[in-house]
């Protein structure tokens, strides 16, 4: 039987210190995210327009390698799932860091489109670990009562990489090519790998559910991580007996389960799909290529601010109505977008879709991670980014469709606003855990006393 003070580990200047650098470490991997994600939808009317960079291809097949690196996310989380709540988090976000460097540098040298396709699948294995990692490794560092704000630092990290592959795309595509835009894709691998393998600790929380307890207390000691909580879900049945995908699928998360990987479906459908089409789409309305690549950028912006003040609001009265409102607010937006209004007011109602679309994506990723209990956490992150990621890879293939079959603009923004609409109305589906709720209510009785006799024993095994 474990003893009271063997789990009550808590120093709030450690805790911040130790999420702050874990924020940084995974907020810039997702960054790199982002920055894979619209540095193809930059790219592509180059490579589209000039058959000797990687031979010629059509809308359709645009869309396609569009969708390579997703499906390679998809496969990556899914593996990444697997086995992310046996392998630890630590480990499996310095793989996944390494690998999709890795990848970013060799895409830059492909000569053709059926390597290029290849290498974006190889590269997105990569992305899909890091992604399925990264809210999991979050909500186990982040302070209670702010672990929406960190996951949003956190995820804003890929709206982010989208403002970062737009202006170097504005500023360095005719000088350096989309080559060297590919090469800077890779730079975690010299630069952010060697702060991760210093900086990021192995969550003492995920060594607790495993029954490592003295592994844990050294752990929590050190990072100055509170078990408390933990050990208060254990002693009130709050988490299911089995880990990974079995308890993911117990009846205590099934349902919950399949309504939040729709939500991540009907987000990354939109995220993608924006972020591939949008300068083509605006093409359309009789925007240049510059102006053209102005608008990912608003986009994006328009999603790192929107998604950290919606975060916010998350952690006061819960992520859950937020999301169905910013998914309201895309459907506005996208269908706003579709009038003839002034450039400055279209710029705006952009960046509201950004809030809409990409913001949400953030807050489903923070409402996902912290849905899930520590032994289902990393499969329960990992199966809602698959199932998004299907998403995902679907829209930039309707991008693709639509282009070919010579569609306006305002289709594609119609379809768009009505998957924004079915994502609000299945996120108000997904089910409270009530046990989890109680759980979080006697934390906090039991932290504002700070008495270590009112915790609970609790036998790990």
């Amino acid at each position: 039987m474990s003893q009271p003070h063997a789990v009550l580990a808590e120093n709030p200047q450690k805790e911040a210190r130790t999420a702050n650098w874990v924020a940084f470490i995974i907020c810039t991997a997702l960054l790199f995210d982002g920055y894979d994600l619209v540095i193809y939808g930059t790219v592509l009317p180059g490579l589209l327009a000039d058959a000797g960079q990687i031979g010629a291809f059509d809308a359709v097949t645009a869309g396609l390698l569009g969708s390579w690196a997703l499906i390679g996310v998809l496969v990556g989380s899914l593996v990444c799932g697997a086995i992310g709540d046996f392998f630890g988090r630590r480990r499996l976000m310095l793989l996944g860091i390494a690998w999709f460097s890795v990848g970013m540098f060799a895409t830059a040298f492909a000569t053709s489109v059926p390597a290029f396709g290849a290498l974006r699948f190889a590269t997105g294995l990569g992305l899909g670990i890091v992604i399925a990692s990264a809210g999991a490794t979050m909500a186990e560092f982040a302070p209670a009562g702010r672990r929406q704000f960190y996951n949003a630092i956190v995820y804003s990290g890929i709206p982010a990489g989208g403002v970062l592959a737009s202006v170097l795309g504005i500023l360095f595509l005719d000088s350096i090519g989309w080559r060297g835009l590919f090469i800077i894709g890779s730079l975690p691998l010299v630069i952010l790998l060697p702060i991760a393998w210093r900086k990021l600790p192995e969550s003492p929380r995920w060594l607790l559910s495993r029954g490592r307890e003295q592994e844990a207390l050294a752990a929590a000691q050190r990072t100055g991580v509170p078990l408390i909580e933990e050990r208060v879900i254990l002693q009130a049945g709050a988490a299911p007996l089995k880990s990974g995908f079995a308890a993911v699928f117990s009846r205590q998360f099934a349902v919950a389960a399949v309504l939040l990987g729709m939500m991540s479906f009907c987000g990354l459908l939109l995220t993608y799909g924006l972020n591939t089409w949008l300068p083509k789409i605006m093409e359309g309305y009789g925007y240049g290529r510059t102006y053209s690549l102005f608008f990912p950028l608003a986009l994006n912006l328009g999603a790192v601010a929107g998604g950290l003040l919606a975060s916010r609001l998350a952690d006061k009265n819960g992520p859950q109505r937020v999301i169905a409102a910013t998914f309201a607010l895309a459907t506005i937006s996208l269908a706003l977008m579709t009038f003839s209004f002034p450039l400055p007011l279209l710029f705006a109602f952009i960046a509201l879709a950004g809030v809409g679309t990409l913001g949400t994506q953030v807050l489903i990723y923070g409402f996902q991670s912290n849905y899930f209990t520590t032994n289902a956490r990393a499969a329960g992150v990992a199966w809602c980014a698959s199932v998004g990621r299907l998403g995902g890879v679907l829209g930039p293939i309707i991008g693709g469709w639509l282009a070919a079959a010579g569609i306006g603009g305002s289709t594609a923004f119609y379809i768009y606003g009505a998957v924004a609409l079915v994502g609000g109305l299945v996120t108000v589906l997904v089910p409270r855990q009530r046990k989890l709720e109680e759980a979080g209510h006697q934390v906090e009785e039991l932290v504002e006393g700070r008495t270590e006799d009112s915790l609970p024993a609790v036998q790990l095994k």
